[in-house]
């Protein structure tokens, strides 16, 4: 019997090539647009999504059935000893926190281990290669679940929206707010540090907002992400929502901002996607767990 399953979900915005190729596997998120089921990666690709954004469909995420989680679970062990299952953030989605109530009931207590760190997105994506990076070196599910959980606060994303209208519908800024924010051009920065996703400053027009998170990425290797820096310990990380151009364009201002330092890039996910919208630029950090 092989020894530990890695899952994950699709707000991991892991492309399912790179996942079937480091065998790790991939539950499709659920969502609603106009009152019909969708999942990602399943029935639905990246430009009808957005083409049912932009004629203003009505689009809500939802967390994945039980009977889905609990299928998945009971496939993988009959093949593994056990599941390192890691869905994303509990500060995001209630989904993490019904995964962890599955998982001390039988027969999944002391087989099937949810992580729980604060994670989505591109951070999410680049646990899951740490996770397979403590397996490699030997580490049972229990202790890469405590290894991943303790370097929760070791990570920082910061997500500049192109329009505010999906924020609104959200319900995390008013309607007036959204209105006098697209007359003035402004573009609020989004901050994921603490397993939420909160406002943290804003910028008129993009290109500005862009070079405040680069000047907050400078700020938080030189401060708090300093020491594991210097030991080469810290990951850089890059998502978004924008079109082929506006991509090239950021990851080339990365590049020139922080030579050398390899990049971690993934298109959001549509999960994600229903909340920034298109056009939304990110660019993260994230540290090694220590064993």
């Amino acid at each position: 019997m092989k020894k530990i399953a890695v899952v994950t979900d699709s707000h991991s915005s892991i492309p399912l090539a790179e996942a079937a190729m480091l065998g790790v596997y991939v539950l499709p998120m659920p969502f609603d647009i106009d009152g019909q089921e969708y999942f990602e990666g399943v029935n639905i690709t990246r430009q009808q999504f957005f083409g049912y954004q932009r004629a203003g469909a009505s689009i809500g995420t939802s967390q994945p059935a039980p009977a889905a989680v609990m299928e998945m679970w009971d496939k993988l062990l009959a093949e593994y000893e056990s599941i390192l299952y890691m869905p994303l953030s509990s500060g995001l989605s209630s989904s993490c926190q019904t995964a962890l109530a599955y998982a001390e009931e039988e027969p999944y207590a002391g087989r099937v281990f949810v992580v729980d760190n604060g994670r989505i997105a591109t951070p999410l994506h680049r646990s899951i290669l740490d996770a397979l990076e403590l397996i490699e070196k030997g580490l049972s599910a229990a202790e890469c679940k405590a290894a991943l959980e303790a370097a929760k606060g070791d990570m920082v994303i910061y997500l500049a929206v192109e329009t505010l209208e999906y924020l609104k519908r959200g319900g995390r800024i008013s309607s007036t707010a959204a209105a006098v924010g697209t007359l003035l051009n402004i573009k609020p920065i989004l901050h994921l540090a603490t397993g939420k996703l909160e406002s943290y400053k804003k910028a008129r027009g993009m290109n500005k907002a862009c070079e405040a998170m680069l000047e907050s990425i400078r700020e938080d290797l030189n401060g708090r992400f300093a020491e594991a820096n210097a030991h080469g310990d810290v990951y850089l990380l890059a998502a978004g929502s924008a079109d082929d151009v506006a991509t090239a364009k950021w990851l080339k201002q990365i590049e020139a901002a922080f030579p050398g330092m390899p990049i971690l890039y993934d298109d959001l996910s549509m999960g994600v996607s229903c909340h920034t919208g298109e056009g939304a630029l990110g660019i993260g950090l994230s540290v090694r767990p220590q064993v």
